[in-house]
């Protein structure tokens, strides 16, 4: 799944054969600044991001890559470390107060990380760390001074690009600052290797930042699928749940904030009560998550929507959730809709979809990848809610349409687990080594 992407746009896998005669990294450090792996996603500034750093560094260390996760305190009881699982170590630092400092204020703490990040280090021998992989930008800048003061390759993920956030906003949403802008193109320029999501976001990489094609691989994210499965079923998720069996459940699982717009969601649904009062006895609309980034300044405006749109009868605000309770979820709805108006890849897309329910999402960033068009679910061009409901009316009327598309879904998810995803990482590291100790050589030659 690792690719090479060139200056023409053309992609070739990159040759993982010759790269294995070469040494993988023994220990990993990898940085994540603002969210803790061990935090529950769908609150706060915690998403994607986290599973797939707890699911990645699992996998790693379960192909002997050793991973130790540097992420910032929230709490002062916080235990310096934490063994998340064999082979992967949890190292809270302390950078700034431990509650109640947003993601924008971060950037001043990182001094403060970096230090903490260098503490540990000097407490162990020479050669400890093979390798930094910093998670999204303000672990990168950490992780750029700490791959240079120990003499070790940096391979960064975006997760999210500030210029492409910013070509991509919601109405009224705010855009990202210029620093990021700024220590986004340095990072692309300092890092060995760049990881990408999709083959999308690193032509993004490229064209937006100017980066090195060689220097960019794209590997898909997973998906646990042990968790994200169809199980025993809808109806008994439905169940489990307290959710009518013959219901049409559209499902919105994720962080309340404009950039995933689940205002769409509420909206598609006025629309179609608006053309079908029929349905308003038999539809129940899940939302599954908590305020997040520009969404805390609001946290009670989509209850509010619901209020004015006239469907609050029909909405369910639930708090966030377990991983195994939304796979419940997800196996209860009739199909997961995402609006989102950027996703660099939306690995809730995929852990639907494996959990046996189609996805109607936004035509954007790495959702095309993630949903194949008609067959696993729908993929929407724009944000017009009428778009949507117009999708949702035909899963309100053909009910085979559900197990149809989700049983192509769950086939479809197969191919994304995570073992796939850290094999093509691990090829990443090895050849972000490969490249390192030529740059090396060529500097002391």
């Amino acid at each position: 799944m690792s690719q090479y992407v060139s200056r023409l746009g053309r992609r070739s896998p990159a040759p993982p054969t010759r790269l294995r005669l070469h040494r993988r990294p023994r220990r990993v450090a990898m940085l994540s600044v603002h969210t803790s792996p061990l935090h529950q996603p769908g609150t706060g500034d915690a998403g994607g991001m986290n599973v797939y750093i707890v699911e990645l560094a699992q996998r790693l260390a379960a192909i002997n890559i050793e991973v130790e996760i540097f992420t910032r305190a929230t709490a002062a009881a916080l235990p310096p470390t934490v063994e998340l699982a064999p082979g992967v170590l949890v190292r809270h630092v302390d950078a700034g107060p431990y509650e109640g400092l947003a993601k924008e204020d971060l950037p001043a703490q990182l001094c403060a990380f970096t230090h903490g990040v260098m503490q540990a280090w000097a407490g162990h021998r020479p050669g400890h760390y093979d390798l930094v992989h910093s998670h999204y930008w303000l672990s990168g800048h950490v992780g750029w001074l700490a791959a240079q003061r120990w003499g070790v390759p940096l391979v960064h993920a975006m997760h999210t690009m500030a210029k492409v956030k910013n070509a991509n906003l919601a109405e009224g949403d705010t855009p990202e600052p210029a620093a990021r802008v700024i220590g986004e193109t340095q990072i692309v320029d300092a890092a060995d290797r760049l990881i990408a999501n999709t083959a999308e976001e690193a032509t993004e990489l490229i064209d937006h930042y100017s980066a090195d094609p060689a220097k960019v691989a794209a590997v898909h994210p997973g998906v646990n699928l042990d968790r994200f499965r169809p199980a025993d079923g809808r109806a008994a998720a439905r169940a489990r749940l307290d959710l009518p069996q013959d219901a049409l459940i559209p499902l919105f699982a994720g962080r309340i904030q404009p950039l995933k717009a689940p205002d769409i969601l509420l909206r598609a649904v006025a629309a179609l009560l608006d053309e079908r009062p029929d349905l308003r006895s038999r539809i129940v609309v899940p939302v599954v998550g908590g305020p997040s980034g520009s969404g805390l300044a609001k946290p009670e405006g989509l209850q509010k929507l619901a209020a004015r749109l006239g469907i609050a009868d029909v909405v369910r605000f639930r708090p966030p959730v377990g991983q195994e309770q939304l796979a419940d979820w997800f196996r209860a709805a009739s199909v997961l809709v995402m609006p989102s108006y950027s996703e660099s890849f939306g690995l809730v897309a995929i852990e639907a979809q494996a959990a046996g329910t189609p996805v109607l999402a936004a035509a954007v960033g790495g959702l095309p990848v993630a949903v194949r068009n008609e067959e696993t679910g729908f993929l929407v061009r724009g944000h017009n809610p009428t778009d949507y409901a117009r999708v949702l009316r035909s899963f309100a009327d053909d009910p085979t349409l559900t197990p149809r598309l989700g049983a192509a879904a769950a086939a479809h998810a197969q191919s994304f687990g995570w073992d796939t995803a850290a094999a093509a990482t691990a090829d990443v590291y090895t050849a972000a080594m490969q490249a390192h100790r030529r740059r090396v050589r060529s500097q002391h030659g």
